[in-house]
């Protein structure tokens, strides 16, 4: 007599593979994203940006919405593992923007809520130090290096809340 097959639980799709699903499908995906600051020796605000992984264009360290996690808190975690920073991430966005990603066979339109972090660290290593580059920039110098219009007028808008 066979015993019947226990089905297995599926495993739920990484973030990436569900951003990618829902990209097949015409739908708007959606992204978080830190910009780290700092003040620098003459008090002038300066910015940290990082290069991707594949063009090695500077971008700001960004990624996929985490199960059970806040916008950023995910923001935070995706800070520390590509640009090796920590530092307190504010509750508020400090605004969004909207780019096209290259996927294998398509392009998806891709929100990024953006949030400001407060860096107090720099670590000597982390998880994508081998595969990224790290600058603080002055805030109009950083929006001339990045290619996204919106993120770039972002930068050169940006301002610290009167309390930091």
């Amino acid at each position: 007599m066979k015993t019947p097959v226990e089905k297995q639980p599926l495993a739920k799709p990484s973030p990436k593979k569900q951003a990618v699903r829902k990209a097949k499908k015409g739908k708007t995906i959606r992204q978080v994203a830190a910009i780290p600051f700092r003040r620098g020796e003459d008090g002038s605000l300066e910015v940290m940006l990082v290069t991707s992984r594949q063009t090695r264009r500077f971008i700001l360290p960004k990624g996929w919405p985490m199960p059970g996690k806040s916008g950023r808190k995910a923001a935070t975690i995706e800070a520390m593992e590509e640009a090796g920073v920590v530092g307190k991430t504010l509750k508020e966005p400090a605004g969004s923007y909207s780019y096209w990603k290259r996927l294998a066979r398509t392009f998806a339109r891709v929100d990024v809520t953006v949030y400001l972090l407060a860096v107090t660290g720099e670590l000597a290593n982390w998880p994508e130090a081998r595969s990224r580059q790290r600058a603080w920039l002055k805030p109009e110098d950083a929006a001339t290096l990045i290619d996204e219009p919106e993120l770039s007028t972002l930068l050169r808008t940006l301002t610290l809340p009167a309390a930091l």
